[in-house]
């Protein structure tokens, strides 16, 4: 009963109706992540140091700091973003600011929380301005994003919004035609499904509700996964 009221409450800060929730069994239970048989602390280490000092693109530059992730290494979900912004690279953390309570809210949603989760970002620098991510940019990042994805080894992939879906993707196909379809990352068998970003759904409140049905749909994916 506390959990559904704790559901309740967050489905309510994303202006959801319960009625949706009819015929569900419930939010997913708490990911319980084992440890992933290729990960290393101290691999893990090296890697968020060499990000430390990247100087692949013209972005170190500019940055107050790197954004590595943050969250659980071991994690079921991996949630991929597109670049930090302005208090992204104040803090060195993803998803900060409203539109990262506006995630956090949307994870609790269905039983998962920001410490259960990976989150990273296709970019770890934030681009001057909070522009999009330039091709050379992204390339030079590439690799980073392709080797903490090999560390934590997710079930399953939810790429936000447009830049990390079609980065992931490589594809310029609009999220709203990527949304409901279970994808792959090229060379990868880990199943992507793509979501709009929180900053969009904080201009367009009406379409939050999609978010949430991206979360279910993903859920869904990984419980197909792990049968």
């Amino acid at each position: 009963m506390e959990a559904e009221v704790r559901r309740q409450t967050y489905l309510k800060a994303l202006e959801i109706d319960f009625y949706l929730l009819r015929g569900q069994n419930g939010v997913a239970e708490s990911n319980i992540a084992s440890e992933s048989e290729s990960f290393s602390a101290d691999t893990w280490d090296v890697l968020r140091g060499s990000i430390a000092e990247c100087t692949r693109c013209a972005l170190h530059q500019t940055r107050t700091q790197t954004v590595f992730g943050v969250g659980d290494p071991t994690a079921d979900w991996m949630i991929i973003g597109e670049a930090p912004g302005q208090e992204e690279d104040r803090r060195g953390e993803p998803f900060v600011g409203r539109a990262g309570k506006l995630l956090d809210q949307m994870l609790r949603s269905v039983g998962l929380d920001r410490e259960s989760v990976f989150i990273a970002n296709i970019l770890k620098c934030r681009p001057p301005n909070n522009r999009d991510p330039i091709q050379e940019e992204a390339s030079a990042c590439r690799n980073y994003l392709e080797q903490q994805i090999d560390f934590v080894r997710p079930k399953i992939i939810l790429a936000v919004g447009r830049v990390a879906a079609q980065q992931l993707l490589l594809t310029d196909t609009p999220v709203g035609r990527m949304r409901g379809k279970k994808y792959c990352m090229p060379d990868r068998e880990i199943p992507v499904v793509v979501t709009y970003h929180p900053a969009y759904l904080l201009r367009s409140p009406t379409q939050k509700r999609k978010g949430w049905e991206d979360l279910l749909f993903a859920r869904k994916i990984l419980r197909e996964v792990e049968l």
